[in-house]
């Protein structure tokens, strides 16, 4: 799982066009991965705003509105592939654009079914 992280702030400082060429390089790494049979899913999540965080503690529970911590980055989306190494993983995100003015955090999912055998 590649998991996106991004600072909103920093995509409204392009200019429309800078924000347009991003969007197309990301446009231009969907089809690759699509074409390549990698792309597994993917969405973009709400803005952090909408966050809600959950905490249960001592069978209390604590809701607050918004992300956890006060950061610029949040997570923003994510991207299921299915690419034969670790490497390969690491390649797509190094070419993902928040790559440069965030993070991308690269993450094997757990095989649930070989988890319970």
């Amino acid at each position: 799982m590649l998991l996106i992280y991004n600072d909103p702030a920093a995509m409204e400082r392009l200019s429309k066009d800078e924000q347009e060429k991003v969007m197309a390089e990301v446009g231009g790494i969907m089809e690759e991965l699509n074409a390549n049979g990698e792309l597994v899913g993917g969405d973009a999540l709400a803005d952090a705003s909408q966050t809600r965080t959950v905490r249960v503690v001592g069978g209390a529970v604590a809701t607050t509105d918004g992300p956890f911590v006060e950061v610029k980055e949040h997570l923003a989306g994510y991207i299921m592939v299915d690419v034969a190494s670790m490497e390969r993983a690491v390649e797509i995100a190094t070419r993902w654009p928040d790559a440069r003015t965030g993070a991308m955090e690269v993450r094997p999912v757990l095989d649930t079914v070989a988890a319970d055998e």
